[in-house]
């Protein structure tokens, strides 16, 4: 959202029932209206079609027009109320007063359950728990819309953009770095917010609400150095958008069946996102068959023209965006300028008629012209399905199974509950419940920070800030190291907070602040025992200092855990819960910096020293890998022997792209000329895990592919499958995964196809392989 204020509103307090009656929610075709029985597009026994193009016929050009912008104004003719198309729902149902969204908790619900930011949550490599908290999100924004503090069920959420560099103010609302666990998070979030099953396919025409995937596409820069978003002109290789920017929006369109994408405000090289018909109505719609409305992000439309230069008049603008196939503006600039459009014959009325087919068609799935929504199908979901003790436990149990052990010298971790006389807790984030929340959050339901979940486990405990706030301009380090010398073991919660990383704010360093930095390791020399140094932060931070500090002998890094993050942090830190998350993005070292934010390029030029980006491509040193993270147990892993390793892709057809072209390069077929039936095959593959440790434990077990041949733009190694594991203490389990050669097995070339190369493909757990074939 193009915002000119802080988007961090934070109310911290319990749900509250006030004893008055509730609004009822609004909605068209009330059967107390007097001509509500004779309008075919309120009758819901006809089809969605047939009763959208009823209504569209009915609307005179002023309000086809007026339903173009993200506040659309009722039309009382008709019997239609006003319908807001702007809500957000990141990780759990927000609401900002100073802003027109469609949701208000300033009624008989004033809060909502805040989970995990997504990077967080991301970190669990569970796609369950990515749908239940989907499914909670919607349940409780249905809620709020059932008790008629809504006036639209259209939210602009999975942030499902690629976290490309780790400068970015906004990764922290993305599931990261990797395109297939991005892809997958879209699919079960969006599922479980439009009450779909898990599985899919169950839908039909009902929404529970309605999900957005944005920002399509290639965005992930807001501002560094000068550049903003708003003129950001991305040039992207054929290759990258094909198995990096590209594959998460597929996913989410066509297994997660997302009712609403956004485009982006950037260029694609040279052509504005929500201007490119290729992009939106061939790519979106005619190839993955998406089926729902397009929005503009805020003012996206008028940038067009007003900041990027792309078209001559406004008029020109609205023009070039409803022609590629948008359909909702946020903001003003198609109702000031579409009808001047119109006459100019710039756009033809046909493209408002299309763009309010899909506009009303969503509003109908909703159930918003069926007559009373409490009568439908999810009329009964009540107000005391929002901040539920199953929503807030399940708020618990994300940040338990998500947050990180980055160290553990010394098996300092977990502190005896019976043995531990006293605690110092120390920091700017140890009692800052706003920091929990991240961004895009509304009033949770009740908060939990680190400071108040120690309590609960130590009586003897004190607490000093240590400084004033995360970037320590003033620091009282006399003080802090007084109360860490007092007692026996210290816990740090340090990090970053939102005045460090957040929309329209990237980072240009990616270390703490000096002063911060130097307060931890004084403090960590001053403590009796070695010191717990907890981070809470969107972006991952080059943590070396303390990685090789022998004073700092545990390290967990917390993203920022929602409204529960303080009570799961304790009981990780206590050992009433195991860690097992695992970075969903590399840490890099501050020397990464050099690297311009700007250069979208994935892929590595050793020639140039251009390192590349993700874990896929990166060559440089790292802080810490992606997928790392350690547990209270050992785990050990090893592949089951199959009963075929070879998989025969016979090519019937000799394509010229199957020819060696150079010395790097290996035989190889385009996936789209094999046909579905060798597609289809499937490689079974079964891996053995077991809990050498002391305490169950759930983690994720992460399968990757490498080709034997390294170079030539493929990936380092790529991630193909991931499951989440309870193993109790000494169990032994199979864990059976499923490979698609066409899907698993391949790779983009330079001009944007995917192709499967014949030779070894070598599949990976930790420090184990196993070898799969591949003959064309």
């Amino acid at each position: 959202m193009k915002l000119k204020y802080p988007f961090v509103l934070i109310h911290i307090s319990t749900v509250v029932f006030i004893l008055a009656e509730s609004s009822r929610p609004p909605f068209a075709c009330d059967s107390s209206h007097p001509l509500t029985k004779s309008y075919p597009f309120c009758k819901p026994t006809l089809p969605i079609n047939q009763r959208v193009q009823d209504l569209i016929s009915r609307l005179t050009l002023d309000e086809k027009i007026s339903q173009l912008v993200n506040s659309a104004p009722p039309i009382p003719r008709l019997g239609i109320p006003e319908y807001e198309w702007w809500s957000e729902a990141l990780h759990g149902v927000a609401y900002f007063p100073t802003l027109h969204t469609g949701m208000s908790l300033n009624g008989t619900i004033q809060s909502a359950t805040s989970f995990p930011q997504v990077i967080l949550t991301a970190a669990s490599f569970d796609v369950h728990l990515w749908y239940r908290i989907g499914q909670a999100v919607g349940r409780e924004a249905r809620a709020i819309y059932n008790a008629g503090q809504a006036t639209g069920m259209t939210f602009w959420a999975p942030n499902i953009n690629i976290f490309r560099d780790p400068r970015w103010g906004r990764g922290q609302e993305t599931p990261g770095e990797d395109p297939v666990v991005t892809g997958k998070y879209a699919v079960s979030f969006v599922r479980g917010i439009q009450g779909d099953t898990f599985e899919g396919g169950k839908l039909g025409h009902h929404l529970q609400a309605s999900a957005c995937c944005k920002h399509f596409t290639a965005y992930d820069l807001d501002n560094w150095k000068g550049v903003n978003r708003f003129v950001f002109n991305a040039k992207v290789s054929l290759q990258d958008l094909a198995d990096t920017y590209m594959p998460p929006f597929r996913s989410c369109i066509e297994e997660g069946k997302a009712s609403g994408i956004m485009c982006a405000y950037n260029r694609v090289n040279g052509v504005p996102n929500c201007a490119d018909y290729n992009l939106l109505s061939k790519t979106a719609r005619a190839q993955w068959g998406f089926n729902g409305y397009i929005t503009s992000d805020c003012d996206a439309v008028s940038i067009i023209h007003e900041e990027q230069g792309y078209a001559k008049l406004p008029e020109d603008a609205v023009a070039d965006v409803l022609k590629a196939g948008m359909d909702v503006n946020c903001g003003n600039y198609l109702k000031n300028y579409t009808k001047s459009a119109v006459v100019k014959r710039k756009l033809p009325i046909s493209e408002i008629d299309r763009a309010l087919h899909n506009l009303f068609s969503v509003r109908m799935r909703l159930g918003l012209f069926d007559g009373n929504p409490l009568q439908q199908p999810f009329g009964k979901i009540g107000p005391d399905q929002v901040c539920s003790q199953e929503h807030r436990n399940l708020a618990l149990e994300a940040a338990r199974n998500s947050i990180v052990l980055l160290k553990n010298n010394y098996r300092l971790l977990p502190f005896s509950k019976a043995k531990t006389a006293s605690l110092a807790v120390i920091g700017p984030n140890a009692n800052s419940a706003k920091t929990l929340l991240g961004n895009y959050a509304g009033p949770p339901c009740k908060t939990v920070t680190p400071l108040q979940g120690l309590q609960r486990y130590v009586k003897d405990i004190t607490y000093h800030p240590g400084c004033n706030a995360v970037n320590c301009s003033y620091v009282l380090t006399d003080q802090a190291v007084k109360v860490a010398k007092g007692a026996e073991y210290v816990v740090l919660v340090m990090g970053l907070d939102q005045t460090q990383e957040r929309e329209e704010l990237d980072r240009v360093d990616l270390v703490l602040s000096p002063k911060q930095q130097n307060l931890i390791s004084i403090v960590a020399r001053a403590a009796k025992n070695p010191v717990v140094l907890v981070l809470l932060s969107g972006g991952p931070v080059d943590i070396s200092f303390a990685k090789y500090d022998k004073h700092i002998g545990s390290i967990l890094w917390a993203g920022y855990p929602g409204e529960a993050g303080g009570l799961a942090l304790a009981e990780i830190i206590f050992g009433d819960h195991n860690p097992g998350g695992r970075l969903p993005v590399t840490w890099y070292p501050q020397s990464f910096v050099k690297v311009p934010m700007t250069d979208m390029r994935m892929r590595p030029e050793p020639s140039s020293g251009y390192p590349g980006r993700t874990y896929r491509f990166y060559q440089g040193q790292k802080v810490f890998e992606f997928g790392y993270g350690l547990s209270y147990s050992n785990y050990s892993y090893e592949f089951l022997p199959v009963a075929q390793n070879t998989v025969y892709l016979n090519h019937p057809v000799k394509s010229p792209k199957a020819e060696l072209e150079n010395s790097n390069a290996l035989k190889h077929v385009p996936v789209s000329e094999i046909g579905t039936e060798l597609c289809s095959k499937r490689i079974p593959v079964t891996v053995r895990a077991q809990n050498h440790g002391d305490m169950a434990g759930r983690h994720p077990l992460l399968l990757f592919v490498r080709s034997a041949k390294a170079g030539n733009g493929r990936p380092e190694k790529q991630l193909v499958a991931f499951q989440s594991v309870i193993l109790n203490a000494g169990e032994r389990a199979d864990v059976e995964f499923e490979l698609s050669p066409c899907e698993h097995l391949s790779t983009a070339n330079e001009d944007g196809l995917m192709v499967i190369e014949e030779g070894s493909h070598f599949l990976s757990i930790e420090d184990k392989e196993s070898e799969i074939t591949v003959i064309l």
